[in-house]
């Protein structure tokens, strides 16, 4: 297999590659970067966690490399029920980067080769491997193309344009010529950074401290929890003064010039599109995010901009803190290309192209998360595909990786996607604390992980299910519960189960009453902790099982590759040319396409019927 690309979604497709016993070589204009933070040096957060955990599940690295390189380590939404907790960390993104060349340099199944892609070689409709820009061409039975930002990218500052996918990087030009030469549709989107600051010129007596979490949490099943001096993040805010400048300026920002033309992410803003689309809103909030142990730079998040270099520096130093900072390097906005992902089966295999795959950002998508989790997929199927065995496939209820994957051939795509747990309507199975439930017999399956971690799990989950027993058999005296008696004060004993079922109840407050049982109950936290999610949200997810298992009979309906919907009578042509573009693999998913009525669904699926028996 070829991986042309060494971010994360590139990474993660070689690894995936050489863990199902495939050699894989990692194309990269420098081997020094690989998996390198563009932009902001943190990994995880709301919906973005649960596709970190998906990834570790499936043996991705992602997890276990922040954990062992993060500076701060934080739980999000715990006011929340379980289903929407989110894990976020820090890194420090040298040691990050770091951590990630070490560990695709160990493993001998994956050779690094710095070279730009210039074009993928084919033969009767299948890739056959690539040609560099410099000529020398590489030969293989599977390619991944997981180019980022760097396929025609473009910076811009101000009027100033620099050919490039990264400050201080080279751009790949000849493969989007390629591309569209092979008959790809390809579409430019944008995406922004801001300036990175001198931390030792902030005055960090007039920001906020935000700490990190004690004990600090982890993504990886493989890691250990670290105890360490967590780096603090700050929290300021710009102020009147910051929105003067901006608004003043408006005009010199290429987003408001017609420099870009292409669209960005709504959901992360430049500052000069916050002050432009909230008029009314007089301040924003900064977040000030150390980049690591070893540097003073900060990445000050919220103020991404591409305004001129002048105009950064004087809008920076209106901000609550910043009054004397010193800009290291500037924001700016980054044009890239990218190809719409209608154009790739949900094995994120090319339509047009057998044997090539797209991951990350030539789909469509943002964020180091959601390319890690398309690499790894990309790269489990490329190896699936060289076999000729059946795609790997994770439906919406199984994972945020099945979410995503339907979401982007589905729909159409016009700004970088990015998960949020508001995707996801069976979230609620679909936790942190349940990934290797939901995947590690898919990983076993396919020789993601090894024997031991499937026993050791098998192990746990057993455990588990004990412990559940446990607390659903045993009844206590409503007299022993303290301040929760009054809620039982008309029963004599209550069980356990029900006990964490009630509003505000978890298992740090049932653990004072399980400790008069002394040798009855695990002492092993993980096992409690899994237990007391798995009884309060059991109610919940029976009756999503319920409404999953209604939608599983469309996706059964599966509809062959090569089936034509240009003779299907009583169809409408919107949904013809809809059926015609996505090609969904079953009527669930024809369900979900953007604009498709249910009485399409019911005339396609008659036709489906006549089809496969054999009726004209």
């Amino acid at each position: 297999m070829i991986v042309v690309g060494g971010g994360h979604a590139g990474v993660e497709a070689a690894l995936a590659a050489a863990r199902m016993g495939k050699t894989a070589a990692l194309v990269t204009m420098d081997a020094r970067k690989l998996a390198l933070m563009s932009c902001n040096p943190a990994i995880g957060g709301i919906g973005k966690s649960q596709l970190v955990k998906e990834v570790d599940a499936l043996g991705g690295v992602m997890g276990e490399a922040i954990d062992a390189t993060g500076i701060q380590f934080r739980r999000l939404n715990l006011s929340r029920g379980a289903a929407v907790w989110s894990t976020r960390a820090q890194a420090d993104r040298i040691a990050y980067n770091q951590y990630v060349v070490d560990f695709v340099a160990a493993e001998p199944k994956v050779t690094v080769i710095e070279a730009l892609a210039g074009a993928i070689t084919h033969e009767n409709d299948r890739a056959t491997g690539i040609l560099t820009e410099s000529g020398e061409s590489i030969g293989a039975r599977a390619v991944v193309i997981a180019t980022g930002t760097f396929l025609g990218g473009l910076i811009h500052i101000g009027e100033k344009k620099i050919k490039a996918g990264r400050m201080g990087d080279k751009a790949a030009y000849k493969m989007s010529d390629c591309l569209s030469e092979l008959g790809f549709e390809v579409g430019r989107l944008k995406t922004g950074t801001p300036p990175r600051l001198d931390g030792d010129t902030i005055d960090w007596s007039r920001c906020e401290i935000q700490p990190g979490e004690t004990p600090t949490p982890v993504f990886s099943y493989r890691s250990s929890v670290r105890s360490f001096d967590q780096t603090p993040c700050h929290l300021t805010r710009t102020s009147p003064r910051t929105k003067e400048i901006i608004s003043a300026n408006f005009e010199k920002s290429p987003i408001f010039s017609g420099q870009i033309n292409s669209t960005g992410p709504r959901y992360c803003p430049s500052i000069e599109d916050k002050f432009f689309r909230f008029a009314d809103k007089a301040e924003h909030q900064i977040f000030l995010e150390p980049e690591g142990k070893g540097t003073s730079e900060i990445y000050p998040n919220g103020f991404s901009t591409a305004l001129p270099e002048s105009v950064q520096e004087e809008a920076i130093r209106s901000v609550i803190g910043l009054e004397k900072a010193r800009i290291t390097q500037p924001g700016y906005a980054v044009e890239y290309d990218y190809c719409p992902a209608h154009q790739v089966d949900i094995s994120l295999q090319t339509r047009c192209l057998k044997g090539l795959y797209f991951a990350g950002q030539i789909n469509g998508t943002s964020g180091y998360e959601e390319a890690a989790a398309q690499g790894l997929m990309a790269g489990v199927n490329a190896c699936l595909g060289i076999e000729g065995e059946e795609p790997f496939v994770l439906g919406r209820s199984e994972a945020y990786i099945g979410v995503m994957i339907d979401d982007l051939t589905t729909r159409s795509t016009t700004e970088p996607y990015r998960m949020f747990t508001s995707r996801a309507e069976y979230r609620l199975a679909l936790r942190e604390d349940n990934a290797r439930d939901r995947l590690f017999g898919h990983s076993q399956r396919l020789g993601l992980i090894c024997e031991a971690d499937y026993s050791g799990f098998e192990k746990l989950r057993k455990d588990t299910e004990e412990e559940i027993h446990l607390l659903r058999k045993t009844r206590v005296p409503v007299s022993e519960l303290g301040e929760y008696a009054e809620r039982f004060r008309k029963f004599d004993k209550v069980s356990l189960s029900k006990l964490l079922k009630q509003p505000g109840v978890g298992i740090d407050e049932v653990l004072p009453v399980l400790a008069k049982y002394d040798g009855l109950f695990s002492d092993n936290q993980q096992v409690l902790r899994r237990a007391a999610i798995f009884i309060r949200y059991q109610g919940y997810i029976d009756k999503q099982e319920r409404e999953i298992a209604k939608s599983q009979k469309l996706e059964k309906e599966v509809i062959p590759g090569d089936f034509s919907y240009q003779s299907i009578a009583g169809l409408r042509t919107e949904a013809r040319e809809k059926f015609e573009r996505f090609r969904p693999a079953s009527l669930g998913q024809a369900g979900r396409i953007e604009g498709i009525t249910p009485g399409d669904v019911a005339v396609l699926s008659v036709s489906l019927k006549r089809y496969k028996s054999g009726v004209k």
